[in-house]
């Protein structure tokens, strides 16, 4: 039987996606949550880095993924992958970015392209859950300090050299009163 590869119809994003979308509440209806959405996708793309309610933005990053991976994989000579970056990109210089710029940084991309990131949480007041929604090799400084080693600082050798011996003496100690406690039993 001649079975289509489903790897090559279908682009495999990089990130969990929901099996139903989120219920944004919008007044406008189904076609306002889609404005919104379309309206965020478009920020994302033109801005690289966008601050906005955690549930738009997990919503949001399914589709600007969807959107950047058909991009890479299909290129701009592919009708649907033209058509679903008009509907998607409300400012139409932002189509010629997404092929000239962000299609060439990612080419070579083996994990997601974008990253969602908590916000700060304000204190006193209401917490409404804000997140950013970046796109990743953006030219802005790092949100999150990267993770450096420092086991090997000398000062955390010699802490944990101290931990050792202190451990190495309690247990010792309750050796012998348990041994004491034996004997006069």
């Amino acid at each position: 039987m001649n079975q289509a590869d489903l790897s090559k119809l279908v682009s495999a994003l990089r990130i969990a996606v929901k099996p139903k979308p989120r219920l944004l509440s919008c007044p406008e209806g189904p076609a306002g949550r889609l404005k919104k959405l379309r309206a965020t996708v478009t920020a994302l793309v033109k801005y690289e880095r966008i601050e906005l309610n955690y549930p738009r933005a997990d919503e949001a990053q399914g589709y600007a993924e969807r959107l950047i991976s058909d991009a890479i994989r299909n290129g701009d000579c592919h009708k649907h992958t033209m058509e679903m970056a008009d509907y998607w990109l409300n400012e139409k210089q932002l189509v010629h970015k997404l092929f000239k710029v962000l299609v060439p940084r990612y080419q070579n991309y083996n994990s997601s392209f974008t990253r969602l990131v908590l916000g700060p949480k304000t204190y006193p007041g209401y917490y409404a859950g804000t997140a950013i929604l970046e796109l990743k090799g953006n030219p802005f400084p790092a949100l999150q300090p990267e993770n450096h080693n420092y086991h090997y600082w000398l000062h955390n050798v010699l802490l944990e050299e101290a931990k050792k011996e202190f451990r190495s003496a309690q247990e010792e100690r309750n050796a012998g009163t348990t041994e004491s406690v034996t004997t006069e039993s």
